[in-house]
């Protein structure tokens, strides 16, 4: 491919929107174009990657059987509400009318229209299992679009369904696409990081994520060093700091004292000499027009996704002074101490702790020596609180660390969430009619490209793995000349010839632009052509990854490209 029959642009100046290395990267070097907030246009440079990203999926998604499918991006409200999705999600599903005026949405996900096609197949057991999958375009009204192609309002999801007759059967498949989604990832240069996460608006009941360890990351990850142990940060399991309980501490009436001023956990502790796990941290939220009260340690943080799914409620609302005061709590001062008219939520580490400061419910007061299971009436104990760095490790003891990841992709056991209330049923051996058990696998495409850049590159531009690069080799023709343009054609016949995609410069610029293109461009070998080298019989041979240069012989250029292997795994 020449460049000059090639349609593409590059970027000097960074965009002034743009913070993460993939966002600047993929815009200067002509991949993506913005379109709107979160939405992008795909240039044929970064679509020949996109591409090549799918391939590598559907090789993997083919080799375990999978059937490749296509399902509409709009979709009706009525499927939507089959479900119950329709009423549970919020603003983020797109919402409208057609002009039968019939509600209609965009997807954002596919379960309600894949199990619509399982039912209309499937009816008996020996049909089971099987996989379907697409590569789709959706569309989530994200609120806080950002990062390039890492959060984004349209995108293109490869989606995965797989239906099984019995949980057993189910955990086997789910185990396949483990491994298939560490192939996949490992083939396009990243060891992921695969955590436990929440099933979310998915549902279900076991989900992992697998992520990109990496300081621009969005998400936060727990791990565990020592025994292996990984989560998303909102929903990992730790053992709390051990603050005073009962059997060590004598028991001791209520105290109140005066803490002018002090609201918050730090003033208050600092003020009365205490460690902050031995106070108590009050948090919280309207539910429906209903106050509950979350209370956690006070070096601690709620984890609103435990604390919503603990209470099954889609959203969690901060309370309005006024709601806090009509229960009688004094924000600032508040605790569940003779609380009125809400619901008490007690993570289990303060619920069995003792001797803690809270709140007195009075302006500038505090209590001392409260003890939740004395102290509390008709409090409810959960596990709510938020792993941190240095927590402890449920699983071994060890102390927990914190990482930031970007999320590649997700795997979900649905169970009968779908089937069961769209009737996607089967008869199984003994006459009985059964609900599908399903799985869910997804891969954001478009973000898993720029996840590789945030992998993978330098001060210059993405470096591509061999296996997505756009192209494999650059050639680049340093000077205008007969000769230098004639040997530019020989290896580029030579290499196509062989099964490499190859991209000649041959526009008239000066070498440092062309140089610096291609370091944009993130080709993974770089052959150049130059007057000097070739009155000796040799080209400049670089890898994209490498500060060396290698004189190499014009004979055994071509050939030596097919030493490199086209993929990471």
């Amino acid at each position: 491919m020449k460049l000059s029959n090639f349609f593409f642009t590059t970027l000097r100046e960074i965009p002034s929107d743009a913070q993460l290395k993939s966002h600047i990267f993929l815009m200067r070097g002509g991949y993506i174009k913005p379109l709107s907030t979160g939405i992008y246009s795909i240039l044929p440079l970064g679509l020949r990657v996109i591409r090549k990203i799918e391939n590598i999926i559907r090789e993997e998604m083919n080799s375990m059987g999978g059937l490749e499918a296509d399902l509409p991006v709009v979709q009706t409200a009525e499927l939507w509400g089959e479900a119950g999705r329709y009423q549970a999600i919020g603003d983020e599903l797109l919402r409208f009318k057609d002009r039968n005026a019939h509600n209609m949405v965009l997807a954002m996900t596919h379960e309600e229209a894949i199990t619509d096609m399982a039912r209309y197949v499937l009816s008996s057991y020996k049909q089971l299992p099987f996989m379907l999958y697409q590569f789709k375009t959706k569309y989530r009204d994200e609120a806080r679009a950002r990062g390039g192609l890492i959060r984004v309002r349209e995108f293109e999801m490869k989606d995965a369904y797989s239906f099984h007759a019995t949980p057993e059967d189910l955990d086997r498949y789910y185990e396949l696409e483990y491994k298939a989604y560490q192939k996949i990832f490992r083939r396009v240069g990243i060891e992921p990081v695969i955590v436990q996460s929440d099933t979310g608006i998915m549902g279900g009941k076991i989900a992992h994520e697998f992520m990109l360890d990496t300081p621009s990351g969005e998400d936060y990850l727990i791990i565990c060093k020592h025994c292996g142990y990984q989560a998303n940060r909102e929903i990992a399991e730790f053992t709390r700091p051990v603050g005073a309980t009962p059997r060590d501490c004598p028991e001791s009436a209520l105290e109140k004292i005066a803490t002018p001023n002090k609201k918050t956990i730090e003033e208050v502790c600092e003020f009365l000499n205490a460690k902050q796990e031995n106070s108590g941290k009050c948090v919280f939220f309207d539910v429906e027009g209903k106050l509950v009260v979350a209370v956690v340690q006070g070096n601690l943080e709620i984890s609103e996704t435990k604390l919503r799914n603990y209470l099954k409620s889609k959203i969690l609302i901060p309370a309005s002074e006024e709601l806090i005061k009509a229960s009688g709590m004094e924000p600032g001062y508040a605790s569940p101490i003779n609380a009125k008219n809400c619901k008490i939520v007690v993570d289990i580490g303060a619920a069995e702790s003792a001797d803690l400061i809270v709140g007195a419910n009075e302006e500038g007061y505090h209590f001392k020596h409260c003890t939740p299971k004395r102290d509390f009436a008709n409090y409810e104990s959960a596990d709510i609180a938020e792993a941190a760095e240095n927590c402890v490790c449920a699983k071994c003891g060890n102390p927990l660390t914190e990482t930031r990841g970007i999320e590649l992709g997700n795997i979900f056991k649905l169970g009968t969430k779908f089937s069961e209330s769209m009737g996607c049923v089967f008869t199984d051996a003994n006459g009985d009619v059964k609900p599908a058990i399903m799985g869910c696998y997804g891969i954001g495409v478009g973000r898993l490209m720029a996840s590789a850049i945030e992998n993978s590159h330098d001060d210059f531009g993405p470096i591509w793995p061999m296996s997505i690069a756009p192209f494999q080799v650059l050639i680049v023709p340093i000077a205008k000349d007969e000769e230098i343009f004639r040997v530019a054609e020989r290896l580029e016949k030579e290499l196509e010839e062989k099964g490499v995609e190859v991209l000649v410069d041959d526009r008239d610029e000066r070498p440092g632009v062309k140089f610096k293109d291609g370091d944009l461009w993130g080709i993974p070998v770089r052959i150049a052509i130059g007057k000097k080298g070739l009155a000796e019989g040799k080209v400049e041979w670089k890898l994209r990854s490498s500060k060396e240069i290698e004189m190499v012989g014009v004979e055994d250029a071509a050939e030596k490209f097919l030493h490199f292997p086209l993929s990471p795994a």
